[in-house]
């Protein structure tokens, strides 16, 4: 098999609204068993959202923002690190609860929701606070059905996916 490419990589989240699925359809392409995609949380703050953030979340008075930080995996192979500042009040206690204890995506918690992704840019290379490692950088939004917004992503993926 050769060797996977930027532009396959690209190409293959391109085509998925969940980058979960995306990193386990890349990972099957590579013939890697049970291509499972874990979250492991890594420490962050809430302090450090972007200054445009509630205006992109379309905040109301009574809603909050809350950080999920992750590290996404696959065959114990670390592919991304991701910041995703999401809208607590419009999930479900459930799937808040599986946000706060659990290894499982985001992506996949919300999947319920039949969220659309909205690719804002993507910068090849790392962008700031990503690893040295990081081939691509992409900062997206979330949206719900009736177009309110869900969440906010950067994620920062790692060199490990054209070596796979």
């Amino acid at each position: 098999m050769p060797a996977p490419t930027l532009d396959q990589f690209e190409a293959t989240l391109a085509r998925h609204d969940s980058a979960t699925l995306a990193l386990e359809e890349w990972c099957g392409q590579r013939g890697i068993p049970d291509p499972k995609i874990t979250a492991r949380m890594l420490a962050a703050s809430n302090k450090d959202w972007p200054a445009e953030l509630p205006g992109r979340l379309g905040l109301h008075d009574d809603e909050g923002i809350a950080l999920r930080h992750v590290q996404l995996s696959c065959g114990g192979t670390v592919l991304s690190v991701a910041w995703n500042w999401y809208v607590p009040g419009r999930l479900t206690p459930a799937m808040n609860e599986a946000l706060r204890s659990t290894n499982v995506p985001f992506g996949k918690v919300v999947a319920p929701l039949r969220f659309r992704r909205k690719a804002l840019a993507t910068v090849m290379g790392p962008a700031e606070n990503c690893p040295a490692d990081t081939i691509s950088t992409h900062r997206a939004m979330l949206v719900l059905p009736d177009e309110r917004p869900l969440a906010y992503l950067v994620e920062c993926y790692a060199a490990a996916n054209l070596a796979l």
